[in-house]
């Protein structure tokens, strides 16, 4: 593209410039932000255990964060909109950090309720992460936009991989300063959170949101909007555009599968004797499989369409919780084929589900409607999570595979709502 053509807005800022820019930026955050959410995944509940005794308790701490998410995406809505990505990214970030030193003291303190105030805060890291794959499409072309919020979920990879990786070293280190072992992963993943929100807050400059309401006009209606979640907005978009729908429910249905499965795994390795080192493993194999493939994900979407990807990844759930529901306790080829499955599943439907949602929402609803998918998403994770442990405590794994596998099959009936017409 020429110079003369190149788009512009404002005092000749190169749009396409920009984007690239904000995707990079988006990426590094996400690389370091992703550590401080994902090196506690595979000691969360075992850490819950340790402190309540209870394995129905044990899944509280993934239900309270997925609470937290629910509540930061709706308050990351109005902010975002009247401040730009940049203030809400950061403060995100940084609520999430807070979280992991509050889930430190919860160690310290042997206390079940500082543990579940620092589950809830460190649900922020997981809305950012949310907000930043939209922040990704704010400025991109309709033919790339998929690639682009594909990604920023896939620069998740390193981070997310990495973390669990750590739990070892991080154990030791806590050992080491007279902590308990436990809280070490936390201590490291505080680091994480802190770090992502100093790369937005320094980089993420000039804010896309921004001069995306620039470019269609709205910046002064924005920047005077009031406090809150338009909820109207919304409900004018689910109504006139009934394909939002559909693939909100997608997203929502697969991250309720994968959260509900996901963390009661631990446990069911557990069990048999699988040491943690072996289960932060399967954990790495099972983040991978959500992050690592999302580049071609995002290219399958905007080559084949949103979806024909929504449906692969309905099938992919479906067969990792055959595989997962079938592994025996302790260390299995099922189960760490089942996990990786399961998070290759879930980024299927959510990157192409997401794509839609950032295809037909207009500017002036942008984030009242993706705050508000992400906090549905999130609250149907929490109630996953919360009815798990019940499930696993009464009925074991195998059953929670099963009851998973309904809600995984729904997704493929849903998603044909969401073509184009």
């Amino acid at each position: 593209m020429s110079e003369q053509t190149r788009p512009m807005i404002g005092d000749g800022v190169d749009v396409p410039a920009v984007q690239r820019r904000t995707v990079g930026v988006l990426a590094g955050a996400q690389t370091v932000g992703s550590m401080g959410l994902t090196i506690g995944i595979s000691t969360a509940s075992l850490l819950a255990l340790q402190i309540s005794g209870s394995e129905s308790q044990a899944g509280l701490t993934q239900t309270f964060q997925v609470i937290g998410t629910a509540v930061a995406s709706y308050l990351l809505a109005p902010l975002m909109a009247r401040h730009g990505r940049r203030v809400g990214l950061t403060g995100a970030y940084a609520v999430g950090g807070l979280g992991s030193l509050t889930l430190v003291l919860s160690g310290i303190l042997d206390s079940m309720l500082v543990l579940m105030v620092g589950s809830l805060l460190l649900g922020a890291i997981s809305s950012a992460g949310y907000a930043a794959r939209y922040a990704a499409t704010d400025l991109a072309e309709d033919s790339r936009r998929a690639r682009a919020l594909a990604l920023v979920v896939w620069a998740t990879t390193v981070g997310a991989v990495a973390g669990p990786n750590l739990t070892g070293p991080a154990v030791a280190a806590a050992r080491a300063v007279g902590l308990p072992e436990l809280t070490g992963p936390f201590a490291l993943g505080s680091l994480g959170g802190f770090a992502a929100a100093a790369v937005l807050w320094i980089m993420l400059r000039p804010d896309p949101l921004i001069l995306a309401q620039q470019r269609a006009g709205l910046r002064d209606q924005a920047s005077s909007r009031p406090s809150g979640l338009s909820w109207r907005k919304v409900a004018d978009v689910l109504r006139t555009r009934p394909r939002v729908s559909a693939a909100i429910a997608v997203v929502s249905l697969a991250h309720a599968v994968m959260v509900g499965v996901m963390v009661m795994t631990p446990l069911h390795m557990a069990h048999g004797g699988a040491q943690l080192r072996i289960i932060g493993i399967v954990i790495s194999v099972h983040i991978l499989g959500m992050f690592a493939f999302s580049p071609i994900v995002g290219w399958a979407a905007d080559a084949w369409g949103r979806v024909p990807v929504m449906l692969t990844g309905g099938v992919m759930l479906v067969a990792s919780l055959a595989m997962a529901g079938a592994s025996p306790e302790g260390t299995s080829w099922q189960i760490f084929s089942g996990l990786f499955l399961l998070g290759l599943g879930w980024s299927c439907a959510t990157v192409s589900g997401s794509v839609v949602i950032a295809d037909l929402v207009p500017v002036e609803s942008r984030t009242d409607v993706q705050g508000a998918a992400d906090s549905l998403m999130a609250l149907t994770a929490a109630a996953a999570a919360a009815v798990s442990g019940i499930v696993v405590d009464r009925a074991g794994y195998p059953a929670l595979n099963l009851l998973a596998g309904v809600f995984a099959l729904s997704i493929l009936v849903i998603a044909p709502l969401a073509r184009r017409r």
